[in-house]
């Protein structure tokens, strides 16, 4: 986000790892059929948290081991990493290489997996970005360009090739088109991934590639006559309160939780802002009957998912202050996270 921002249980759940860090993350997570596993073929769903842009914790004095230690407290066994373009361009490759290596480094020592995401919204396929909004950026927050993005991908893969605590590459946060954004078709949308995707393995990227939907990262629908051409990768959606209406649960899988019957996914943004609350916007606003339902589905369903955003700046809030105080959505989430699932 940051836009300053019924299928049965079945019995593989018996041998699913959650948050233990007993992989001491020399494991390496691959996909087998609609799960992810372990090296040793044990299925593991993710539960974790979206981190600030570590540029932006460095800025606020936060980029630093107990960051993730606190992470680690909440019963995530990931994190995932939004590295924004503006971000990027601002500390140069070599810098900002230095400051994910340390985050992964923290993470590690947490026994936490990680996610880097290339962390864009708009439209790749024309170079058409959502105006960034944010005090700490200028306004070209989410600008990139398709050549810059192989570049990034490229890089990603060379240089954590083989780090098994680097589990995924998120392609592209939040495809947003039409509008001053402009239109791309699913065939378009697609073709391009599977470049990227070839140009990461090139380059013997051994992370898992995730690959969001349209109408910013929720829309999956596409891919039930036309998924990706490419093996071993996983689904993401964002299916925030107000992205579908009630009954959420149909809904969501009319819109995306169909995949899950066939590949892996995480939701690697989830959340809510309570009606009221400073701040809120559409799609947002919700509050704990919101995350029953999006917690339970995905229990149901065997999919992982992070919520947005362990940062007390960027909405919705899961903390209040650098103290680690629970929004109210933090307390409900944090709750979520330590409570094991069947």
């Amino acid at each position: 986000m940051n836009h300053v921002m019924n299928k049965t249980v079945f019995c593989w759940l018996c041998t699913v790892v959650f948050s233990t860090g007993a992989f001491a993350q020399s494991s390496r997570v691959s996909v087998k059929g609609n799960h992810f596993v372990t090296a040793d073929g044990q299925t593991i769903v993710f539960r974790g948290l979206d981190t600030g842009d570590p540029d932006k914790l460095e800025r606020n004095g936060q980029w630093n081991k107990h960051y993730f230690e606190v992470a680690k407290s909440w019963g995530a066994n990931v994190v995932r990493i939004p590295v924004h373009p503006a971000a990027w361009h601002i500390h140069g490759k070599k810098n900002y290489l230095k400051l994910l290596d340390q985050g992964v480094a923290w993470a590690k020592e947490e026994g936490l997996y990680v996610i880097i995401d290339w962390h864009s919204i708009g439209n790749l396929y024309e170079e058409k970005f959502f105006p960034g909004t944010s005090e700490l950026y200028p306004p070209t927050l989410y600008n990139t360009t398709k050549e810059e993005t192989f570049d990034f991908w490229r890089t990603m893969a060379r240089h954590y090739r083989g780090n098994n605590s680097v589990a995924f590459f998120e392609l592209f946060n939040e495809p947003a088109l039409g509008g001053n954004m402009g239109n791309c078709t699913w065939p378009e949308w697609k073709g391009l991934l599977e470049e990227i995707i070839k140009t990461i393995r090139a380059n013997g990227g051994t992370a898992v590639p995730l690959v969001a939907g349209f109408n910013f990262g929720y829309d999956l629908t596409p891919v039930a006559s036309a998924p990706l051409n490419a093996e071993g990768i996983g689904y993401v959606a964002h299916p925030y309160p107000m992205k579908a209406k009630q009954p959420w649960e149909s809904n969501w899988t009319h819109d995306w939780g169909f995949v899950s019957e066939k590949y892996p996914m995480i939701l690697t943004e989830i959340g809510f802002l309570e009606p009221g609350a400073p701040g809120g916007y559409n799609p947002i606003t919700g509050d704990e009957s919101y995350g029953d339902a999006i917690t339970s589905y995905c229990a149901q369903h065997g999919i992982s998912y992070t919520v947005w955003c362990f940062d007390p700046h960027w909405g919705p809030c899961l903390i209040k202050d650098w103290n680690f105080t629970p929004t109210r959505a933090g307390a409900y989430f944090k709750k979520a996270l330590q409570t094991k699932q069947p």
